[in-house]
């Protein structure tokens, strides 16, 4: 077993030391060993290490330290418009304007993701894998200046970690796993999932500094609501559109 892995944690705080060219075009280069859809490699990434970049990038997740201070940045993006390029310059006639085909290079990009930061653990390198960039895609496209048919979908910030976060909690195996078929959780499931992250001392601290009754009303309530999930799902889809994904 991978034992980097096993000792994942997100690093926020890196040391002022530079993660060199060579390094991240290797990592680059190994990562692209990973499976891609019909071999086409459906993705590109943006290096940020400019500090006037990486400001560009702030505002989109929600100026989050750790984007202006690592020293690289990597955009992950899914990318049609290089192969719709080439298969136009080959007598070819692309339909890749469509939904399906973002959902396939999304997979592709975030199939690559994974790899880069399995690879960059093995490195000594620490990352964070932000969720916000699909939270206000349209900053990022303006930001990198993103062309038709290439659309953000993961960013890390990376570098030599100067911080060692304690392991964070994980649902048991069993939580998660659905042997032959789907099965549906009953109320004594969930209690012999959740119990655990329920009463450590950190979410019960999180419950009690919010007056909220349940660790479950933190999500609902403070971290990802009903309204920020609708406005952000419209600001996606808006993206997606002027991006040619929907047309």
């Amino acid at each position: 077993m991978n034992e980097s892995v096993k000792r994942r944690t997100t690093i926020r705080k890196y040391a002022q030391q530079d993660v060199s060219d060579q390094l991240i075009d290797e990592l680059l280069a190994t990562a692209s060993r990973t499976q891609t859809m019909g071999n086409l490699q459906l993705y590109s990434v943006v290096v940020t290490r400019s500090a006037e970049g990486k400001a560009k990038l702030a505002p989109a997740h929600f100026n989050q330290p750790m984007v202006t201070e690592a020293p690289v940045v990597l955009t992950i993006c899914a990318d049609f418009n290089r192969t719709t390029t080439w298969c136009k310059q080959r007598k070819a006639h692309p339909g890749y304007n469509n939904f399906l085909s973002f959902m396939n290079a999304a997979t592709d990009a975030l199939l690559f993701t994974q790899t880069f930061c399995n690879l960059a653990e093995e490195q000594g390198l620490g990352y964070c894998f932000l969720g916000t960039t699909v939270y206000m895609p349209q900053l990022i496209i303006d930001a990198l200046q993103l062309p038709a048919l290439v659309m953000p979908v993961a960013t890390l910030t990376l570098g030599w970690p100067a911080e060692q976060p304690p392991l964070t909690d994980r649902l048991a195996v069993d939580s998660f796993v659905h042997k032959e078929n789907y099965h549906a959780y009953t109320a004594a499931d969930i209690d012999r999932h959740y119990t655990y992250k329920e009463g450590l001392e950190e979410n019960r601290h999180f419950c009690e500094i919010n007056n909220k009754e349940t660790l479950a009303q933190i999500f609902t309530d403070l971290r990802y609501t009903r309204k920020d999930n609708e406005a952000m799902s419209a600001g996606l889809m808006e993206a997606l559109r002027r991006q040619g994904f929907l047309d």
